[in-house]
């Protein structure tokens, strides 16, 4: 699994722009108050502390995530949101998978479809490229003069991580999505922080696009990223490393 996340460039993956990092925790606000509106304590509501630790690694302020929480129990109160799939193909038969909270199916599912139309790629039925794809959890770590090798491998070890790999700046630890939330709590326990740290489709192997098809299909996630139900999307596409987002 060596390789998937790409974080080799850590400071430019930490500095992204204020209209993006206003994107994400849009996103992510949504998906804090979804996850928080039946129990808004993340003690005893393990899927909340998993959205909680995703957007702690994403740099989102805690009085940003004290905020989302607080609205479950009030702006979505007369909303339901549902947690839909969406598989596709993008340009060269590149394999797509969609992650959208929605309280408009159709609406969703017409911005998408348009989206990947107008970038050659289209819409297709469930199943149809999730089989490419494992389900992980995946959290990424960076690596300093505390926390060595053989300590990591001491901790995969005694969480009982599925797996983990030494990349160059960084330590990548998978977990199957069942015992993500032990093995998360078991890092932040240790008082180690994320750089990413979520449950995500993660593909069995990439392709490489030509240049030309490959600025089209860069494109086309730029556009799906800007709708406001999505929440994440996955690929099987090698990107360049400044585009590597999932």
């Amino acid at each position: 699994m060596s390789g998937h996340s790409k974080w080799h460039n850590i400071q430019a993956k930490k500095g992204k722009t204020d209209a993006a990092r206003g994107a994400i925790f849009t996103k992510l606000g949504r998906e804090l108050a979804v996850a928080a509106k039946i129990n808004p304590n993340p003690d005893t509501n393990s899927k909340l502390a998993d959205v909680i630790a995703k957007a702690k690694a994403a740099n989102m302020p805690n009085d940003n995530i004290k905020r989302s929480i607080a609205k479950a129990a009030g702006e979505l109160s007369g909303k339901d949101y549902k947690e839909l799939t969406y598989e596709g193909y993008g340009v060269a038969g590149s394999a797509v998978i969609i992650k959208t909270l929605t309280d408009n199916v159709n609406r969703t599912s017409g911005d998408i479809s348009a989206t990947m139309s107008r970038c050659g790629g289209q819409m297709g039925k469930p199943g149809c490229v999730s089989y490419q794809f494992d389900n992980k959890g995946v959290i990424v770590i960076e690596k300093t003069v505390k926390l060595d090798e053989d300590t990591m491998m001491e901790y995969c070890l005694e969480a009982e991580a599925e797996d983990y790999s030494v990349e160059e700046d960084v330590y990548e630890v998978y977990t199957t999505p069942e015992s993500f939330s032990t093995v998360r709590k078991y890092f932040e326990d240790k008082g180690v922080s994320f750089l990413e740290a979520e449950i995500k489709m993660v593909p069995q192997t990439t392709i490489t696009l030509p240049e030309d098809k490959l600025a089209t299909f860069i494109k086309m996630l730029d556009k799906l990223d800007e709708l406001d139900d999505v929440q994440n999307v996955y690929h099987n596409v090698e990107l360049p490393e400044e585009d590597e987002e999932d």
